[in-house]
């Protein structure tokens, strides 16, 4: 009686398999990121009330919408894909159908099932299922660092290099870019559906562990932790290669886009940077002069104000501040001067020569206003020749139009006379010369001495 029985239920169970089904996928939430297919069977209406479960006949007939992308798996291996929008037709089937392809073929494998299935107790020894994947971006991925992570603070500008430490918090998005390796790696042959709440609670620790590295590739194309949140799309290109391994090929996942809402150093860095980047600013010459000017003005609104020590006194103090310093606002703004000049004068037609109407007297013929190095250079008009960096000879003097430097009124090459004309200036304490002797500054720019007649040369 077995045997018998196990002979009918093979035929009854391999009859119900002839009917052809419709597999179709409602809409997927967020939520959900692979979900089992269904089949079509509506109560009252379906011949097909005996058929096994995950056996899929020939010529049934998936229905794949758009976002969404479906694999047909045979005794456990991917056969089919499809991510194409619209009806697939899986003729590539294992199971016959008596009502697909042609009679004879069927019958002839149909037989040879009934078989197979007969020793097996009547029931079939296959599973066949299909999957839908949900491609759509998957949105409301809330991460935040729950410690404070590393970022390198670059600024060119004022030559600053410094590590400091910065919480952040936001919102990242992904998708799914390969479901072959999504099935194989991680979700494999679920029952039901397979939610992103499975797995999103280890992909923010992977985000939170990649975002150190990706923050010093961010930090090193100059952009300032403050001003992350408009480089997002650069942030989420880094993060993309640090988790290429684990996210894209392992999984493939890919994240799609990231928001920052907000990113906080502590207040020890954050004044610290600000402090730093203040004190840059004294790089200039200009600028500390502007600053110590405006202190010593200060001051001397303090000085007489005071009643107390009174004003003589507090001048006094100011005046002792000042020289032990080393420094006043007028060689500052001196220097400052002397600087603008050089980087003037160093850029091509942009000389004295070309610049018509700037008060500058014209030199006398046969005169050079500069000094001649060793080297052969001639009208150097610093402390360094501009051909090969020497220093200028402490002796140098006036140089004659046949190059030689003279130091007397006559030249004893040539025996040509000092040119005549307004008296030459030159600092009696650097040696500094304009580059008019004729009209010098009120303050030397090297050393701040003022220029009177012991200048004279």
């Amino acid at each position: 009686m077995g045997l018998i029985k196990a002979a009918k239920d093979a035929i009854g169970s391999l009859m119900a398999d002839q009917w052809r089904e419709y597999f179709y996928c409602n809409s997927l939430s967020s939520d959900v990121l692979v979900v089992k297919g269904e089949k079509r069977v509506e109560q009252g209406r379906n011949s097909n009330t005996k058929g096994i479960d995950n056996i899929i006949t020939n010529g049934s007939i998936v229905a794949v919408n758009e976002g969404q992308c479906m694999i047909i798996v045979d005794q456990g291996k991917i056969v089919e894909f499809c991510a194409e929008a619209g009806e697939f037709l899986y003729d590539n089937s294992t199971e016959p159908s008596l009502f697909y392809g042609k009679l004879g073929e069927n019958l002839k494998q149909s037989f040879s099932i009934v078989g197979k299935r007969f020793s097996f107790g009547g029931n079939p020894a296959k599973d066949q299922r299909v999957y839908f994947f949900n491609t759509k971006e998957i949105m409301g991925n809330l991460f935040g660092t729950a410690n404070p992570v590393p970022f390198r603070v670059v600024d060119a500008n004022i030559g600053l290099d410094v590590d400091i430490a910065i919480r952040c918090n936001g919102e990242y998005t992904f998708k799914i870019a390969d479901p072959l390796l999504f099935y194989a790696n991680v979700c494999g042959n679920v029952t039901e559906k397979y939610t992103k709440n499975e797995l999103t609670s280890l992909m923010k620790g992977e985000l939170i562990t990649a975002l150190q590295p990706a923050f010093a590739k961010i930090s090193e194309m100059g952009v300032r932790y403050s001003a992350i949140a408009a480089h997002t799309v650069e942030l989420t290109q880094v993060l993309n290669q640090e988790l290429s391994d684990k996210w894209g090929q392992t999984r493939g996942i890919e994240m799609v886009s990231m928001t920052i809402n907000g990113m906080k150093a502590s207040e020890e860095d954050e004044k610290m940077i600000k402090e730093l980047q203040k004190t840059a600013v004294f790089r200039q010459a200009d600028m500390a002069a502007a600053t110590l000017a405006t202190s010593q003005a200060e001051a001397m609104k303090l000085a007489a104000a005071n009643k107390n020590a009174g004003p003589m006194m507090a001048f006094a103090g100011m005046n002792m501040a000042q020289m032990t310093g080393g420094m006043d606002a007028n060689t500052l703004f001196g220097m400052s001067a002397a600087q603008k000049a050089a980087a003037q004068s160093s850029m091509p037609n942009q000389g004295a020569a070309a610049m018509p109407n700037q008060g500058a007297a014209a030199p006398t013929a046969g005169a050079v206003l500069g000094w001649t190095c060793s080297c052969g250079k001639t009208d150097n008009r610093h402390k360094f020749c501009e051909e090969c960096g020497k220093p200028k000879p402490e002796s140098a003097g006036w140089t004659c139009s046949c190059g030689h430097v003279n130091q007397g009124k006559f030249c004893p090459e040539c025996g040509s006379p000092k040119p005549a004309g307004a008296p030459l200036y030159k600092c009696d304490k650097c040696g500094w010369e304009p580059e008019d002797p004729t009209k010098p500054p009120k303050f030397c720019p090297e050393c701040g001495d003022v220029f009177d007649e012991n200048d004279i040369k």
